[in-house]
Parts: structure tokens; C-alpha cells; sequence
């Protein structure tokens, strides 16, 4: 069976994504296309262009759009506001500095819980050392 060309795309456009994601929660990326207004952002104009290509920004969450599209939730830092990318309009930024948030992150939980434990320990053996 042949497709024209028109055909072509409309199949190609309503694949499903990769079955992994190309981005991880936390990675820092940068937009390639313009992020437009599809009529979800009642403060906008529809159509507007509300980020524009090169801002960058963090994947907060990963999810899917009708089970075959990946949508990323992006914070874009400087704008503000978090939007809805498409894999195909984000890129990867290679942190020069090499920090990485997500690992900072774990870092400080697991800190934070062995100070809670310490505390819990702590608290506990003073109330049994206490005379009745």
C-alpha cells in the first residue's frame, strides 16, 4: 500500500514515542522550537508565543498525552512558568559545572533522614533514662 506524502506525515506524527524517555526528571534542557499557546493558557493570546526557542529549563515530570505521546513538564527558570514539551522540541544542556540537582537532592534527604533518626534516638533514650 502506498502513502503520499501528506499521508505520510499524518502517520508519522501520531506514532508513539520511544518506549523510554530520552530525558530524565531534573535534567536541564533547553527549547528548540517556540512554545506557542494552544489555547490552555487563558492569560495569552491564542497562538501567542509564550517561551522562546534557546530558554531553558528543568523536566519536573514525565507523562503521556492520549497513551502515545511523551509530554515533559519543563520549569523554565527564567520565564517562570512550567509548559508541556515534546521530546522532538527539547535538547539535552551538558552541565559544565557538573552539578547535578537530582543527586544534590538525594544527598540532602539522606542527610536529613540520618539526622531525624539521630534525633528519634536520641529523645528516645533520654525519655528511658528519665526517673518515673
Amino acid at each position: 500500500m502506498a502513502f503520499t506524502h501528506a499521508q505520510a506525515n499524518q502517520i508519522s506524527a501520531s506514532t508513539k514515542d520511544e518506549i523510554l524517555p530520552v530525558f530524565r526528571l531534573g535534567q536541564r534542557v533547553r527549547i528548540t522550537k517556540p512554545v506557542r499557546n494552544d489555547g490552555s493558557n487563558p492569560f495569552e493570546a491564542p497562538d501567542a508565543v509564550l517561551v522562546q526557542p534557546g530558554a531553558e529549563g528543568y523536566i519536573k515530570y514525565i507523562g503521556d498525552w492520549l497513551q502515545v505521546i511523551r509530554i515533559y513538564e519543563v520549569h523554565f527558570i527564567e520565564e517562570g512558568h512550567t509548559y508541556g514539551c515534546r521530546e522532538a522540541e527539547l535538547e539535552a544542556i551538558d552541565d559544565l559545572d557538573g552539578y547535578d540537582e537530582v543527586q544534590e537532592e538525594l544527598r540532602w534527604l539522606r542527610e536529613h533522614r540520618e539526622n531525624k533518626a539521630k534525633e528519634s534516638l536520641f529523645s528516645q533514650s533520654q525519655k528511658e533514662g528519665e526517673p518515673n
